[in-house]
Protein backbone atom coordinates (compact mmCIF):
# COMPACT_ATOMS: atom_id res chain seq x y z
CA UNK A 1 0.00 0.00 0.00
CA UNK A 2 2.79 2.56 1.07
CA UNK A 3 4.07 1.90 -2.16
CA UNK A 4 1.86 2.30 -4.77
CA UNK A 5 0.66 5.69 -2.66
CA UNK A 6 4.70 6.40 -3.30
CA UNK A 7 3.79 5.54 -6.91
CA UNK A 8 1.04 7.61 -7.29
CA UNK A 9 2.46 10.79 -6.02
CA UNK A 10 5.56 10.29 -8.38
CA UNK A 11 3.15 9.65 -11.30
CA UNK A 12 1.22 12.89 -9.97
CA UNK A 13 4.62 14.67 -9.69
CA UNK A 14 6.10 13.74 -13.05
CA UNK A 15 3.04 14.14 -15.44
CA UNK A 16 3.32 18.23 -15.77
CA UNK A 17 7.00 17.89 -16.96
CA UNK A 18 5.96 15.27 -19.06
CA UNK A 19 3.41 17.52 -20.97
CA UNK A 20 5.73 20.40 -20.60
CA UNK A 21 7.84 19.72 -23.15
CA UNK A 22 5.03 18.47 -25.87
CA UNK A 23 2.65 21.68 -24.20
CA UNK A 24 5.11 24.83 -23.76
CA UNK A 25 5.81 25.83 -27.32
CA UNK A 26 3.19 24.28 -29.30
CA UNK A 27 1.65 26.40 -31.67
CA UNK A 28 -1.28 24.08 -31.82
CA UNK A 29 -2.24 24.92 -28.23
CA UNK A 30 -5.40 26.14 -27.34
CA UNK A 31 -4.95 28.31 -30.51
CA UNK A 32 -2.69 30.29 -29.49
CA UNK A 33 1.49 30.56 -29.51
CA UNK A 34 4.41 31.69 -28.41
CA UNK A 35 5.59 33.79 -32.06
CA UNK A 36 2.18 34.95 -32.91
CA UNK A 37 3.19 39.10 -32.95
CA UNK A 38 6.66 38.02 -34.43
CA UNK A 39 5.52 39.64 -37.47
CA UNK A 40 2.93 42.14 -36.86
CA UNK A 41 4.50 43.40 -33.86
CA UNK A 42 7.91 42.27 -33.44
CA UNK A 43 9.13 43.98 -30.75
CA UNK A 44 5.96 43.40 -28.39
CA UNK A 45 7.47 41.06 -25.81
CA UNK A 46 10.53 43.68 -25.46
CA UNK A 47 8.63 46.28 -24.55
CA UNK A 48 6.27 44.82 -22.25
CA UNK A 49 9.33 43.07 -20.68
CA UNK A 50 11.24 46.92 -19.86
CA UNK A 51 8.04 48.35 -19.00
CA UNK A 52 7.75 45.60 -16.37
CA UNK A 53 10.96 45.91 -15.46
CA UNK A 54 10.74 49.50 -14.74
CA UNK A 55 7.73 48.77 -12.29
CA UNK A 56 9.38 46.25 -10.01
CA UNK A 57 12.40 48.15 -9.82
CA UNK A 58 10.59 51.33 -8.66
CA UNK A 59 8.36 48.87 -6.60
CA UNK A 60 9.23 44.75 -6.18
CA UNK A 61 5.76 44.35 -4.92
CA UNK A 62 4.43 45.02 -8.36
CA UNK A 63 5.25 41.49 -9.72
CA UNK A 64 3.36 40.05 -7.66
CA UNK A 65 0.23 42.84 -8.10
CA UNK A 66 0.82 41.74 -11.93
CA UNK A 67 0.98 38.02 -11.49
CA UNK A 68 -2.78 38.36 -9.41
CA UNK A 69 -4.00 40.67 -12.16
CA UNK A 70 -3.20 37.30 -14.75
CA UNK A 71 -4.65 34.71 -12.42
CA UNK A 72 -8.08 36.79 -11.17
CA UNK A 73 -8.35 37.67 -15.03
CA UNK A 74 -8.47 34.31 -15.82
CA UNK A 75 -10.24 32.76 -13.48
CA UNK A 76 -13.67 34.98 -14.67
CA UNK A 77 -14.91 34.67 -18.13
CA UNK A 78 -11.62 33.51 -18.93
CA UNK A 79 -8.10 35.22 -19.65
CA UNK A 80 -9.43 38.03 -21.40
CA UNK A 81 -8.83 40.80 -19.89
CA UNK A 82 -12.24 41.55 -18.77
CA UNK A 83 -10.78 42.13 -15.07
CA UNK A 84 -9.15 45.66 -16.52
CA UNK A 85 -12.51 47.08 -17.92
CA UNK A 86 -13.90 50.24 -15.65
CA UNK A 87 -17.42 51.02 -14.61
CA UNK A 88 -19.77 52.47 -17.34
CA UNK A 89 -23.26 52.33 -18.93
CA UNK A 90 -23.21 49.01 -19.51
CA UNK A 91 -20.67 47.54 -17.60
CA UNK A 92 -20.54 47.00 -13.98
CA UNK A 93 -16.25 46.89 -13.29
CA UNK A 94 -14.99 43.47 -11.74
CA UNK A 95 -12.59 46.07 -10.28
CA UNK A 96 -15.41 46.23 -7.34
CA UNK A 97 -15.93 42.43 -6.47
CA UNK A 98 -14.85 41.20 -2.99
CA UNK A 99 -11.73 39.95 -4.07
CA UNK A 100 -10.25 43.05 -6.21
CA UNK A 101 -12.00 46.28 -4.04
CA UNK A 102 -9.47 48.02 -2.29
CA UNK A 103 -6.23 44.92 -3.25
CA UNK A 104 -5.91 44.06 -6.99
CA UNK A 105 -3.33 46.73 -8.60
CA UNK A 106 -1.10 47.13 -11.51
CA UNK A 107 -3.61 49.23 -13.92
CA UNK A 108 -1.46 51.47 -14.16
CA UNK A 109 1.44 49.34 -15.57
CA UNK A 110 -1.06 47.88 -18.27
CA UNK A 111 -1.79 51.73 -19.53
CA UNK A 112 1.74 52.11 -19.60
CA UNK A 113 2.33 49.11 -21.94
CA UNK A 114 -0.88 49.73 -24.01
CA UNK A 115 0.23 53.34 -25.02
CA UNK A 116 3.88 52.16 -25.95
CA UNK A 117 2.27 49.25 -27.69
CA UNK A 118 -0.39 51.17 -29.74
CA UNK A 119 2.52 53.85 -30.75
CA UNK A 120 4.59 51.21 -32.02
CA UNK A 121 1.79 48.87 -33.66
CA UNK A 122 -1.40 50.70 -33.40
CA UNK A 123 -4.43 47.39 -32.82
CA UNK A 124 -2.58 44.78 -32.44
CA UNK A 125 -1.45 43.36 -29.18
CA UNK A 126 -4.52 42.38 -26.82
CA UNK A 127 -4.81 43.76 -23.40
CA UNK A 128 -5.29 40.00 -22.33
CA UNK A 129 -2.03 39.06 -23.98
CA UNK A 130 0.21 41.74 -22.20
CA UNK A 131 -1.40 40.59 -19.00
CA UNK A 132 0.32 37.02 -19.27
CA UNK A 133 3.56 38.67 -20.48
CA UNK A 134 3.53 41.05 -17.86
CA UNK A 135 3.18 38.23 -15.27
CA UNK A 136 5.62 35.63 -16.58
CA UNK A 137 8.18 38.97 -16.71
CA UNK A 138 7.30 39.54 -13.19
CA UNK A 139 7.89 36.28 -11.94
CA UNK A 140 11.40 36.40 -13.77
CA UNK A 141 12.43 39.19 -12.49
CA UNK A 142 12.52 38.23 -9.12
CA UNK A 143 13.77 35.31 -9.49
CA UNK A 144 11.11 32.68 -10.15
CA UNK A 145 11.20 30.44 -13.42
CA UNK A 146 11.01 31.33 -17.18
CA UNK A 147 8.26 29.82 -19.39
CA UNK A 148 7.03 30.56 -23.39
CA UNK A 149 3.70 32.06 -23.17
CA UNK A 150 1.60 31.34 -25.96
CA UNK A 151 -0.57 34.62 -27.27
CA UNK A 152 -2.54 35.19 -29.41
CA UNK A 153 -5.68 36.06 -27.17
CA UNK A 154 -8.50 38.41 -27.76
CA UNK A 155 -10.11 41.04 -25.30
CA UNK A 156 -13.83 40.55 -23.70
CA UNK A 157 -16.53 42.87 -24.72
CA UNK A 158 -18.06 43.00 -20.99
CA UNK A 159 -17.22 41.87 -17.71
CA UNK A 160 -18.88 40.04 -14.73
CA UNK A 161 -18.72 40.96 -11.20
CA UNK A 162 -20.61 37.81 -10.21
CA UNK A 163 -17.94 35.48 -11.64
CA UNK A 164 -15.35 37.71 -9.86
CA UNK A 165 -17.51 37.03 -6.55
CA UNK A 166 -17.88 33.42 -6.71
CA UNK A 167 -15.29 32.17 -9.02
CA UNK A 168 -12.05 33.62 -7.64
CA UNK A 169 -10.85 31.33 -4.56
CA UNK A 170 -10.89 32.57 -1.22
CA UNK A 171 -8.54 32.80 1.69
CA UNK A 172 -11.22 31.16 3.62
CA UNK A 173 -12.25 28.64 1.26
CA UNK A 174 -12.29 24.96 2.10
CA UNK A 175 -9.76 22.91 -0.20
CA UNK A 176 -12.41 20.88 -1.71
CA UNK A 177 -13.73 24.57 -2.76
CA UNK A 178 -10.54 25.30 -4.36
CA UNK A 179 -10.15 22.44 -5.78
CA UNK A 180 -13.70 22.25 -7.63
CA UNK A 181 -12.92 26.33 -8.86
CA UNK A 182 -9.74 24.91 -10.49
CA UNK A 183 -11.22 21.86 -12.14
CA UNK A 184 -13.92 23.64 -13.50
CA UNK A 185 -11.94 25.74 -15.20
CA UNK A 186 -9.89 22.24 -16.64
CA UNK A 187 -7.34 22.90 -13.99
CA UNK A 188 -5.88 19.83 -11.44
CA UNK A 189 -5.08 19.47 -8.25
CA UNK A 190 -1.13 20.14 -9.16
CA UNK A 191 -2.38 23.53 -10.91
CA UNK A 192 -3.70 24.11 -7.52
CA UNK A 193 -0.72 23.92 -5.28
CA UNK A 194 1.81 24.97 -7.83
CA UNK A 195 0.02 28.08 -8.74
CA UNK A 196 -0.75 28.66 -4.41
CA UNK A 197 3.37 28.64 -4.48
CA UNK A 198 2.74 32.53 -6.26
CA UNK A 199 1.97 33.52 -2.44
CA UNK A 200 6.11 33.40 -2.50
CA UNK A 201 6.26 36.76 -3.21
CA UNK A 202 3.66 39.74 -2.30
CA UNK A 203 1.79 40.73 0.57
CA UNK A 204 -1.80 40.43 2.29
CA UNK A 205 -4.00 42.65 3.62
CA UNK A 206 -5.06 41.62 7.86
CA UNK A 207 -8.62 41.02 6.85
CA UNK A 208 -7.83 38.06 4.51
CA UNK A 209 -6.71 36.23 7.50
CA UNK A 210 -7.96 37.83 10.64
CA UNK A 211 -10.27 34.71 11.29
CA UNK A 212 -7.49 32.40 11.55
CA UNK A 213 -6.30 34.49 14.34
CA UNK A 214 -9.45 35.28 16.58
CA UNK A 215 -12.06 32.32 15.61
CA UNK A 216 -10.96 30.05 13.03
CA UNK A 217 -14.03 27.52 13.63
CA UNK A 218 -16.67 29.82 15.22
CA UNK A 219 -15.75 28.63 18.53
CA UNK A 220 -13.17 32.31 19.56
CA UNK A 221 -9.82 30.42 19.03
CA UNK A 222 -7.32 30.61 16.47
CA UNK A 223 -6.49 28.31 13.86
CA UNK A 224 -4.89 25.38 15.75
CA UNK A 225 -2.66 24.62 12.70
CA UNK A 226 -0.64 27.83 13.30
CA UNK A 227 2.54 28.40 14.64
CA UNK A 228 1.72 29.99 18.47
CA UNK A 229 4.47 32.10 18.08
CA UNK A 230 3.65 33.17 14.39
CA UNK A 231 -0.15 33.75 15.30
CA UNK A 232 1.31 36.55 17.79
CA UNK A 233 3.75 37.95 16.21
CA UNK A 234 0.35 38.28 13.54
CA UNK A 235 -1.73 39.11 15.94
CA UNK A 236 0.20 42.44 17.19
CA UNK A 237 0.03 43.78 13.73
CA UNK A 238 -3.81 42.26 12.99
CA UNK A 239 -5.99 43.16 15.95
CA UNK A 240 -9.62 41.77 16.70
CA UNK A 241 -10.76 44.36 14.83
CA UNK A 242 -9.60 47.93 12.96
CA UNK A 243 -6.20 47.36 10.97
CA UNK A 244 -8.05 45.95 8.10
CA UNK A 245 -5.75 47.19 5.41
CA UNK A 246 -2.34 46.75 7.32
CA UNK A 247 0.12 44.54 4.91
CA UNK A 248 2.02 41.42 6.12
CA UNK A 249 4.11 39.21 3.55
CA UNK A 250 2.45 36.10 2.42
CA UNK A 251 6.01 34.29 2.61
CA UNK A 252 7.88 35.65 6.06
CA UNK A 253 11.01 34.65 4.79
CA UNK A 254 11.32 36.22 1.29
CA UNK A 255 8.41 38.23 0.69
CA UNK A 256 10.49 39.75 -2.33
CA UNK A 257 11.99 36.37 -3.99
CA UNK A 258 10.63 33.82 -6.11
CA UNK A 259 11.52 30.47 -4.23
CA UNK A 260 10.18 27.62 -2.63
CA UNK A 261 9.87 29.03 0.96
CA UNK A 262 6.16 29.14 1.38
CA UNK A 263 6.23 25.83 1.10
CA UNK A 264 8.91 25.27 3.96
CA UNK A 265 6.35 28.01 5.75
CA UNK A 266 3.42 25.74 5.59
CA UNK A 267 5.27 22.63 6.97
CA UNK A 268 6.22 25.26 9.85
CA UNK A 269 2.48 26.44 10.70
CA UNK A 270 3.70 29.45 8.89
CA UNK A 271 1.43 29.58 6.02
CA UNK A 272 -0.43 33.00 6.44
CA UNK A 273 -3.74 32.08 4.64
CA UNK A 274 -6.39 29.56 5.93
CA UNK A 275 -6.20 28.22 2.47
CA UNK A 276 -2.22 27.72 2.00
CA UNK A 277 -2.57 26.10 5.57
CA UNK A 278 -5.15 23.67 4.24
CA UNK A 279 -3.27 22.34 1.06
CA UNK A 280 -0.94 20.82 4.04
CA UNK A 281 -3.54 19.90 6.31
CA UNK A 282 -6.93 18.70 4.42
CA UNK A 283 -5.17 16.05 1.69
CA UNK A 284 -2.74 13.14 1.45
CA UNK A 285 -2.65 14.24 -2.44
CA UNK A 286 -1.84 18.19 -1.86
CA UNK A 287 0.41 17.59 1.47
CA UNK A 288 2.54 14.93 -0.83
CA UNK A 289 3.06 17.67 -3.41
CA UNK A 290 3.63 20.96 -0.95
CA UNK A 291 6.22 18.40 0.60
CA UNK A 292 7.99 17.97 -3.03
CA UNK A 293 7.89 21.31 -3.61
CA UNK A 294 9.90 22.32 -0.14
CA UNK A 295 11.92 19.82 -1.59
CA UNK A 296 13.01 20.85 -4.66
CA UNK A 297 12.82 24.13 -5.98
CA UNK A 298 13.79 22.78 -9.50
CA UNK A 299 10.51 20.68 -9.19
CA UNK A 300 7.98 23.65 -8.26
CA UNK A 301 9.33 26.09 -10.57
CA UNK A 302 8.67 23.30 -13.72
CA UNK A 303 5.27 22.63 -12.43
CA UNK A 304 4.59 26.79 -11.44
CA UNK A 305 5.32 27.35 -14.91
CA UNK A 306 3.20 24.57 -16.83
CA UNK A 307 1.08 25.87 -14.63
CA UNK A 308 1.08 29.18 -15.73
CA UNK A 309 0.48 28.02 -19.25
CA UNK A 310 -2.37 25.79 -18.56
CA UNK A 311 -4.01 28.82 -17.14
CA UNK A 312 -3.19 30.91 -19.64
CA UNK A 313 -5.01 28.72 -21.58
CA UNK A 314 -8.37 28.92 -19.88
CA UNK A 315 -10.99 29.88 -22.46
CA UNK A 316 -9.35 32.58 -24.49
CA UNK A 317 -10.67 34.67 -27.35
CA UNK A 318 -9.49 33.89 -30.33
CA UNK A 319 -10.17 34.70 -34.10
CA UNK A 320 -13.13 37.25 -34.89
CA UNK A 321 -14.08 37.13 -31.31
CA UNK A 322 -14.03 39.81 -28.83
CA UNK A 323 -11.88 42.80 -29.85
CA UNK A 324 -8.59 44.36 -29.57
CA UNK A 325 -8.99 47.21 -27.18
CA UNK A 326 -7.01 50.19 -27.86
CA UNK A 327 -7.69 51.22 -24.16
CA UNK A 328 -7.54 48.50 -21.60
CA UNK A 329 -10.16 49.97 -19.14
CA UNK A 330 -13.05 50.22 -22.18
CA UNK A 331 -14.24 49.05 -24.73
CA UNK A 332 -13.35 50.11 -28.27
CA UNK A 333 -16.95 51.63 -29.23
CA UNK A 334 -17.08 53.39 -25.55
CA UNK A 335 -19.55 56.09 -25.04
Amino acid sequence: MATSMVCLVALCLLSPLLLAGAVVGNPGYGGLFPQFYDHSCPKAKEMVHSIVAQAVARETRMAASLVRLHFHDCFVKGCDASVLLDNSTNIVSEKGSNPNRNSIRGFEVVDQIKVALETACPGTVSCADILALAARDSTILVGGPYWEVPLGRRDSLGASIQGSNNDIPAPNNTLPTIITKFKRLGLNVVDVVALSGGHTIGLCRCTSFRQRLYNQSGNGLADSTLDVSFAAHLRQGCPRSGGDNNLFPLDAVSSTKFDNFYFKNILAGRGLLSSDEVLLTKSAETAALVKAYADDVHLFFQHFAQSMVNMGNISPLTGSKGEIRKNCRRLNNYH
